[in-house]
């Protein structure tokens, strides 16, 4: 099943994420929260797609009911999100990367609002899990 320390520690994690006052309706993270530009600032899609993997990761260690079903259905709804017309480039753009709009370090402009490896792997690592989870 998993060390119950480290399945605590998740659930109090993914309560931040999921309960910040500040996570958009699509579930896709602003690059930091503490921005004061916010809502007028980047969202971070690779974010989003780890969050969604660890999520449905989560929702299948944790016993809490409750906290399976907000688990499952906040994965979802970044999946959704993901594979919309927003953060999914168009077939043939992009550079052959899936996802758009990652940030990797916005201070040092460093990464800001471009393609990401690890945003496609956890993008489709989150859609593997998903689809299983479905079957």
């Amino acid at each position: 099943m998993g060390d119950i320390t480290y399945i605590e520690q998740s659930n109090m994690s993914a309560g931040i994420l999921l309960d910040h006052p500040k996570v958009p309706d699509d579930k896709i993270p602003y690059w930091d929260f503490d921005d004061p530009a916010i809502p007028n600032t980047l969202r971070d899609a690779s974010a989003g797609a780890i969050m969604a993997s660890a999520l449905l990761e989560l929702s299948e260690l944790t016993d809490d009911k409750q906290s399976k079903e907000k688990y499952f259905k906040s994965a979802e709804t970044i999946i959704k999100s993901l594979s919309g017309e927003k953060y999914k480039a168009a077939e043939g753009t992009n550079g052959g990367f899936i996802l758009q709009h990652g940030v990797g370090h916005l201070p040092q402009k460093s990464e800001v609002d471009v393609a990401l490896t690890y945003a496609d792997y956890y993008f489709i690592e989150a859609l593997i899990r998903y689809k299983n989870m479905l079957d």
